[in-house]
């Protein structure tokens, strides 16, 4: 009983010290975040509209995230980052095409461009964590499918990130 306590005490004490802590390098918060993925890994929470960078020791960079519009828009699994790309070129899909037939057939890289300032490439799929040109949809289902952040955090993430680290999207 007492060991449980302690467990107990150490762990609320742990979440009060970290929960809110602000990295001043980066900006973002560092939360406590119990997992079993490795440092270096991401974790995805669509219901939460959370995205974890995972530390190590229980602690994670949190970083909001819109997704995809309908449940049935959202993917999950785990993926490897295939690809990292600065401001990158946009290609809507034959599906986005089809639903929205106004959409432009191709916007290159640049700050008006739907994927904003980076994206990471997730496995052959055609799924990316990227930046985003509207920032006012961050927090919310509003997407085609893909992980949006705000262009400074995924700037942040793209440099800290490695190519084949492991994204867990649950």
């Amino acid at each position: 009983m007492k060991k449980n306590f302690f467990i107990l005490i150490t762990m609320l004490l742990t979440s009060v010290l970290y929960a809110k802590v602000i990295d001043p390098g980066l900006n973002r918060e560092m939360v406590y975040f119990p997992c079993d993925k490795n440092p270096g890994s991401i974790v995805i929470k669509t219901d939460e509209k959370k995205l974890y960078y995972i530390l190590g020791d229980d602690l994670a960079y949190s970083f909001p995230i819109a997704v995809g519009k309908k449940p049935k828009d959202r993917f999950h699994g785990a993926f490897l980052i295939t690809r990292k790309v600065k401001w990158p070129s946009w290609t809507p899909t034959p599906k986005m095409l089809e639903k929205e037939p106004f959409l432009p057939s191709f916007v290159p890289g640049g700050k008006h461009n739907p994927l904003g300032a980076r994206a990471l490439y997730l496995g052959s799929t055609s799924y990316r964590i990227h930046g985003t040109n509207n920032p006012r949809s961050i927090g919310k289902a509003a997407s085609h499918g893909c992980i949006r952040m705000y262009n400074q955090d995924i700037k942040t993430l793209y440099d800290i990130v490695d190519m084949w680290d492991t994204v867990y999207v649950e």
